[in-house]
């Protein structure tokens, strides 16, 4: 490290300090304890300036964290690199820390709070010896929002800094929303020897705390993500009456201007940033969709006694392989400028590949940095490659993405990726049974994931992996949240994955996706015409727009088909889950899986 860049940095330092941060007693003893226990070389207050953003950007390519990427095609644009071994959420070394193993329940890990405490405390002794410890203050939601939430983030690395003013309102601004208040998250981040042996991200929800150390990757290291937002926020919400959940959010406006919003929770690789990001078919004249959200929604319930939203993040942080113009035009115009990439390809004119986004380089640099072409045995990006960019850049950015209050929901989408047994789209009778349906919602393996193809994974609301507490209880808290509104959102589940004997798709997805969307959207407003089934309501053929679409009869039909044989099977298998979940699974979800049953027969 540079003399310039020591004495800029001490300067920063000392301008972030500020006032509101030296008389909040809480966060000063807070980070000085942290300061003793890490024994630091030099403390950093991140302030959230654009001088600020400048300087660590020189600081992190003069040290090859960053590389900086062709000006003029990708303006404002840098390249990570993380380590090999550190390059997705490490689920396995993920802990809720409890006083009583039950409350983290069967689905999480569980370590508790004294020995999880003991154990990391003994690896972040002395961890930042030689290196800046970074403390960032950070806002999760509108900084005008009653329902947001400070947290305070310290950390020794730079790219972590760089990517959390992306994500979050990070800096002074979160220190004046704070004020001389004790009611902010405390986490602790440390990548040390990023050794996989020494790697843990625990999470203390009595505490109100996070300590991660080893990893320095965006959901183990980003800690105001999956940690804040999910994890601490569902326990948090369960606790004051909301909810956390890993949800898009968007807005849908009709040919007559009128707008109604959706969140959607699907596991992952079943379109989640592609639906929030839709661009409608030209055959759709009039339609537009607005991106409030793409990953994680708090939602509460309004005066007006319906369930409102806002979007926590102020940036995307997403899956880079797979995206292209045909995928997500949208997210491909979002991040071509201002945005980090990483774990991607480096081609020779010093821009980005991934696969999916279109043909090949001839050549490059791969995400190991190695040389590599179209003929390597090894993929030029890694799968779990990311994009960090800020949500304002979206092209469909909502008007009412950081509105206060957030946007009233009309309809929440569970969604799962099954080649047979789900229909196209479907509605269910009532709240309680849309629970029952997200409860158990499911996706099935593909080839591009690790082992055998076609197996069932449950993936309740897909938060199986970010939920704070015990499943049972996140369900029950569900349902009691249903009984505080007076005028709920619709529920529907959607499979855009459904295929013919052949294993060809029958429904075309991406934009023509608004298709079913129109269809929701009708039946929240009492109208879209269905066929009641066992499993809940279900278009007629000729409910769905489907001008210009170009699909026939018979494959629509398959589309939206029910077998009840398939379905029976399907609740049959659901009973893993129930025997998982043991005496906590709410009885009303066990009734609704029985009448489900007698439905069926």
């Amino acid at each position: 490290m540079t003399m310039m860049t020591m004495t800029l940095d001490r300067s920063h330092a000392m301008q972030s300090t500020t006032t509101v941060a030296t008389t909040n007693r809480p966060l000063r003893d807070w980070v000085a304890e942290m300061e003793t226990l890490c024994k630091p070389e030099r403390v950093h207050w991140v302030d959230g300036s654009d001088l600020e953003a400048a300087a660590l950007t020189e600081e992190a390519v003069k040290r090859g964290i960053l590389i900086g990427l062709n000006e003029e095609k990708l303006p404002g644009c840098y390249l990570h690199r993380s380590h090999p071994n550190d390059v997705a959420r490490v689920e396995k070394l993920t802990f809720i820390c409890t006083e009583d193993e039950k409350n983290a329940g069967p689905t999480n890990n569980w370590m508790p709070p004294a020995e999880a405490y003991k154990r990391l405390g003994e690896i972040f002794d002395g961890s930042m010896k030689g290196r800046t410890m970074y403390v960032i203050p950070y806002i999760m939601g509108p900084a005008a929002s009653p329902f947001s939430k400070v947290g305070v983030e310290i950390t020794d690395s730079i790219y972590v800094v760089l990517n959390m003013r992306i994500m979050t309102r990070a800096g002074n601004i979160a220190l004046e929303h704070l004020g001389n208040s004790d009611d902010f998250v405390r986490g602790l981040h440390c990548t040390a020897d990023l050794n996989p042996e020494r790697r843990y991200i625990c999470h203390f929800p009595q505490d109100k705390t996070i300590w991660s150390v080893g990893s320095g990757y965006g959901g183990n290291a980003l800690l105001g993500k999956k940690c804040l937002a999910l994890r601490l926020g569902s326990a948090l919400g369960q606790r004051e009456g909301w909810l956390a959940e890993h949800m898009l959010i968007v807005g849908i406006e009709n040919p007559r201007g009128e707008i109604f919003y959706v969140a959607a929770a699907f596991p992952s690789a079943c379109g989640k940033t592609n639906l929030a990001m839709l661009v409608p078919p030209d055959s759709m004249p009039g339609w537009k969709v607005w991106t409030v959200g793409d990953d994680i929604a708090w939602m509460r319930v309004g005066p007006d006694g319906r369930l409102w939203a806002i979007n926590p993040e102020a940036g995307f942080f997403g899956v880079a392989p797979g995206t292209s113009e045909k995928s997500n035009p949208n997210a491909m115009r979002t991040i071509s400028h201002d945005t980090i990439f990483t774990n991607v390809l480096q081609t020779e004119d010093n821009t980005v590949w991934w696969e999916g986004m279109g043909p090949a380089p001839a050549r490059g640099t791969d995400w190991k940095g190695q040389p590599w072409t179209p003929e390597s045995t090894e993929k030029g990006a890694q799968p779990n490659g990311r994009f960090t960019v800020a949500a304002r850049q979206c092209p469909a950015i909502s008007s009412k993405w950081e509105a206060p209050e957030g946007v009233p929901i009309s309809a929440i989408l569970f969604g799962g990726r099954r080649a047979r047994v789900a229909p196209l789209v479907y509605e269910t009778p009532d709240w309680q049974h849309g629970v029952y349906v997200g409860a158990t919602m499911a996706s099935e393996t593909t080839a591009a994931a690790a082992g055998a193809v076609g197996v069932v994974r449950r993936d309740p609301m897909a938060m199986l992996p970010f939920c704070g507490y015990h499943m049972g209880d996140y369900f029950e808290h569900w349902l009691e949240m249903g009984k505080k509104l007076s005028n709920p959102p619709r529920i529907f589940h959607v499979n855009w994955f459904r295929t013919d004997e052949q294993g060809k798709c029958l429904w075309p997805g991406f934009g023509d996706n608004l298709r079913v969307l129109q269809w929701v959207i009708d039946r929240c407003h009492g109208e879209g015409k269905a066929d009641e089934t066992p499993i809940g309501f279900v278009p007629t053929l000729d409910a769905l727009n489907t001008e210009g679409l170009g699909i026939s009869d018979t494959q629509l039909r398959a589309a939206l088909a029910v077998d009840r044989q398939q379905w029976h099977d399907e609740v049959e298998d659901q009973g893993t889950l129930f025997e998982l979940i043991g005496e906590r699974m709410p009885q009303a979800l066990v009734e609704e899986r029985e009448a489900l049953r007698r439905r069926l027969s």
